[in-house]
């Protein structure tokens, strides 16, 4: 007679991921807020939006992942700061279109589950939603035998905000004469680590303890520097200042991100000496070695997050930044578009 099979037999091990369940309780709860009308563990998540007195709420969602900036976390065994790129990447592009963010869910899904391991990852994306000032209401931890390699998973986020519709940033009421400012990024953020990592990793041409003395800290660490939330600043500049337009710097760089919110007629002129590219990336443009050009596309290369003013409040916006504990400078300004230029143009 044959032994009976179990699910475990299988690969799949539903204690262990009940288990899990239970153990990241502690640290979810934090991130609640009071429109949260469940707990954790149902089948859904309900939130409610009475506590918000807007006129025409309107809710704004974005998904998102790490990439391959998960593999420097496989390599390392460093798992406490993906979480909080997973959140980054989506909190970002909700708030940017003027919604403040209410709720985030993630997806993790890995061979064989190591509950250390995903504990430690979600306790990342608490920390993440903490800092966002969203909660996070639910997940999906799925264990694929055969799917991924051992010790690796992978991850995606989905955040919900809201906005009352009058308040919607969406570029439109971008003009000529408008300032364009950079807000500093941490590092790569979550994005160009396929060339960064053929660059730096690939024929083990340095390893992850390798310290550059223009870095200072081992490799491994800086490339697992979290994505920078840029929340909270941004929801403080919307209360006080004429914000028209924000870009989040992600895939594509400044080339790629900021002409999504130009208003036909307008153009972006940037100067890249407004601010200093900084050292990870000059490493990488020199031992690329990479072309500029290729360089802006790919990366944020020191800019996360532009914010788009009128003249007269730049100085202030600035200056509020400052006080925030952000990195900014003047990168740019709205000129007008003829029909044969670009919407991007670097200064000369």
């Amino acid at each position: 007679m044959k032994k009976p099979l179990t699910y475990r037999d299988a690969g799949v091990d539903i204690d262990a991921a009940n288990g899990l369940v239970d153990r990241i309780r502690e640290f979810v709860k934090p991130t609640l807020r009071p429109e949260v009308m469940s707990d954790v563990g149902g089948f859904g998540a309900a939130v409610s939006l009475a506590e918000f007195p807007l006129e025409n709420p309107v809710l704004v969602s974005a998904t998102d992942g790490v990439g391959t900036k998960l593999r420097i976390a496989f390599q390392t065994g460093v798992h406490d700061t993906v979480g909080i790129d997973l959140v980054a990447m989506c909190a970002n592009d909700v708030v940017v279109q003027g919604a403040e963010p209410l709720f985030f869910l993630d997806y993790f899904a890995t061979g064989r589950l190591e509950p250390g391991v995903a504990e430690t990852v979600i306790r990342g994306i608490a920390a993440g939603c903490q800092e966002a000032r969203c909660s996070l209401v639910g997940g999906e931890t799925a264990e694929l035998p055969g799917m991924y390699p051992e010790g690796e998973y992978d991850l995606a986020g989905f955040c919900v905000g809201v906005v009352d519709r009058d308040r919607m940033i969406d570029g439109s009421s971008i003009t000529v004469g408008d300032r364009i400012i950079g807000l500093g990024s941490t590092g790569l953020h979550s994005n160009g680590y396929s060339l960064a990592r053929k660059i730096l990793l690939e024929g083990s041409r340095f390893g992850l303890d390798h310290v550059f003395p223009e870095l200072g800290r081992p490799l491994g660490e800086v490339l697992l520097t979290p994505t920078r939330i840029y929340v909270r600043t941004v929801l403080n500049l919307m209360r006080d200042f004429t914000v028209k337009g924000m870009a989040h710097i992600t895939g594509g760089g400044i080339p790629e991100n900021l002409p999504r919110i130009l208003p036909h007629g307008c153009r972006a002129v940037v100067d890249r000496g407004a601010w200093e590219m900084p050292p990870l990336f000059r490493l990488l443009q020199e031992l690329g070695p990479v072309p500029e050009e290729e360089m802006y596309r790919t990366f944020n290369c020191g800019v996360g997050l532009v914010v788009i003013v009128p003249p007269e409040e730049e100085e202030e916006t600035l200056a509020r930044l400052v006080a925030l504990g952000e990195t900014a400078w003047v990168i740019g300004t709205i000129e007008e578009r003829a029909e044969d230029q670009s919407p991007l143009e670097w200064a000369a």
